[in-house]
């Protein structure tokens, strides 16, 4: 972590440690022994879980990071203050001296999936292999395309090889020269490592390192085909044997009644979990109702992103997450010249929307959540965002007859924008009125383009021209302190970067940023990356997301978790008493 980057601001550590304590509080005070455990605890999220992998493209713009930060744990998990923590449960990982970057990792000896497969090294070739980005196959046009569907390939891109013999509980992965990951402590996370044995199950060899050492491509093909698609969940279609656990929580059922049930793992080696059941509610399941009727007893959502949402009984608090909240834009059709895009920046009400739907109910004099947000890849608790974000500063928004100027010069007349989000969503609903509002005078016709199954792969297929989310196109929970998920959804190449944004500039610093950790490079870099994404505009930020976070009255032990892996990120340790 770079001092200057990666520096959190004390004002809002301070501030997220206020919101914790009065959010923890009533449970720690309530627990007398006068009451009794409530044996299940509902857990609402505001994104879709259609499946087991949270690494594939479709999978990170899902809730499944969300959903099974505690049901596939790994080497890290993220923190409360969005850095890696790291989860000797499930193994250690030592830095080996040398040349280039080598890291030993030791699994736990005691670790076992649910179905009593032990936890390997396969789970990290696995996941090294998916997500390289280094193997390829030929396609109808004749090019090469990845094996894979990996939302992003960084770090995992910077590994040369990773020594494991099948079956062991060790590995070494050796870095390429040169290619030292900053960042590396959150590779092999929590989400990140599949079940190896799974994958070879289905694509009928013996196993996900064999196969790679026999060079047996057709094989390493259909492990492929099944991590792209394999794990999919559909409510009332399950094969439990496709699912097992390598956390406190195992997945028991999945019903259109009955939500995504996690039973306790009985062949978890860790601590018990103190609750052993744990209903989730994705937001396909109609949240504001199972609230009301006592299904839910922690909620992670969208500020104001539920219209009239009754918390009364929970102790609730909006705070600014480390997500994004931007605009991705397509850079193909009308917003191909750069200038288009730059148009709709220039009308859109940036200071007006961060006024009214940036900061609901809290006022920070600096850092998350203190003002409209001026970058895509430095967060604003950072001691070098103020540099890094002062060509934002040229676009406060409602500028029309600079927008109409920016279309003269893209050539393009009365542009029709469609704009896609994951809907119900009454906070985006009123971004994308109020962008309508002001773009109108223009000539620029805004369009909601919302939906119940919306995804952002509709901005690759041309059914939007943008999409209204958090960092990386997530619907839901997003973002860390590690500005690795921004960085790679603007690389060219990479499965997040839904509209298609390419600069070898900007690729070439994003590889810069990502293996020197000096803080001059990381302003020096981070500024001209900044200055490039304002010049050719693939996106517009808009503020941190600020994020609805509650706890029923009696429940403790929860601490709300601003980034992409959500307040479950601690839900074994939850207790409701009533």
């Amino acid at each position: 972590m770079t001092g200057g980057r990666l520096a959190t601001a004390r004002r809002t550590r301070a501030i997220l440690g206020s919101v914790a304590a009065a959010l923890v509080a009533v449970g720690t005070v309530s627990g007398c022994s006068s009451e009794s455990q409530v044996p299940s605890i509902g857990y609402a999220i505001d994104n879709l879980v259609t499946t087991y992998n949270a690494n594939t493209t479709a999978g990170a713009a899902s809730g499944a990071l969300a959903a099974f930060g505690r049901t596939l744990t790994g080497l890290s998990y993220i923190g409360p203050q969005g850095s890696p923590v790291t989860d000797t449960d499930f193994g250690t990982a030592t830095v080996v001296p040398g040349e280039a970057l080598t890291v030993q990792y030791r699994l736990n000896p005691d670790g076992v999936y649910s179905d009593g497969t032990p936890t390997t090294c396969d789970d990290l070739v696995l996941a090294w292999v998916a997500k390289s980005g280094r193997y390829t196959r030929g396609s109808e046009d004749g090019a090469q395309r990845p094996l894979f569907d990996a939302a992003s390939t960084a770090g995992y891109s910077d590994i040369e090889r990773v020594e494991c013999q099948p079956g062991a509980k060790d590995a070494t992965v050796v870095f390429r020269p040169g290619r030292s990951f900053t960042a590396w402590s959150s590779l092999f996370s929590a989400t990140e490592l599949m079940p190896a044995h799974v994958a070879a199950r289905a694509a009928g060899v013996d196993s996900v390192v064999t196969t790679l050492q026999a060079g047996d491509q057709q094989g390493l093909g259909r492990i492929a085909d099944f991590w792209n698609t394999g794990w999919q969940l559909t409510p009332g279609q399950l094969d439990t044997s496709l699912f097992p656990s390598s956390g406190p929580y195992r997945i028991s059922s999945y019903t259109e009644d009955d939500g995504l049930v996690l039973v306790a793992n009985e062949r978890w080696w860790g601590n018990k979990p103190a609750t052993p059941r744990i209903v989730l509610w994705p937001k396909n399941f109609d949240i504001g109702s199972r609230i009301g009727d006592g299904a839910v007893h922690v909620v992670d959502i969208g500020a104001e992103s539920v219209p009239a949402i009754d918390l009364g009984g929970f102790a609730a608090a909006n705070i600014p997450s480390r997500s994004v909240e931007q605009l991705v834009l397509s850079t193909g059709g009308a917003f191909a010249n750069p200038e288009a895009r730059r148009a709709l920046a220039l009308c859109a009400p940036r200071n007006d929307l961060f006024d009214k739907l940036g900061h609901p109910g809290y006022e920070n004099p600096r850092g998350l959540g203190s003002g409209v947000l001026n970058s895509r890849i430095v967060q604003q608790d950072t001691l070098i965002y103020l540099p890094v974000a002062a060509s934002g500063t040229q676009y406060p928004g409602g500028d029309v007859a600079a927008a109409i100027g920016a279309l003269g010069r893209a050539g393009v007349a009365n542009p029709v924008v469609r704009i896609g989000y994951l809907a119900p969503d009454d906070r985006r609903a009123r971004t994308v009125s109020a962008i309508a509002d002001a773009c109108k005078a223009a000539g620029i016709n805004v369009e909601d383009a919302s939906g119940p199954q919306f995804n952002p792969q509709d901005l690759r297929d041309g059914r939007v021209d943008a999409v209204l989310a958090g960092t990386a196109s997530a619907p839901g929970s997003a973002g860390a302190a590690i500005d690795t998920d921004a960085l790679s959804a603007l690389r060219a190449g990479s499965g997040s970067n839904y509209g298609g944004f390419a600069n070898p500039r900007y690729n070439d610093i994003v590889d810069q940023l990502t293996t020197d950790p000096s803080p001059d490079a990381q302003l020096n870099l981070s500024t001209e990356a900044e200055n490039l994404l304002w010049s050719e505009m693939p996106s517009i930020p808009l503020f941190s997301e600020p994020r609805t976070i509650a706890f029923a009255d009696g429940l403790g032990s929860a601490v709300p978790n601003p980034t992409k892996a959500g307040t479950g990120w601690n839900m074994d340790r939850w207790v409701l008493r009533r």
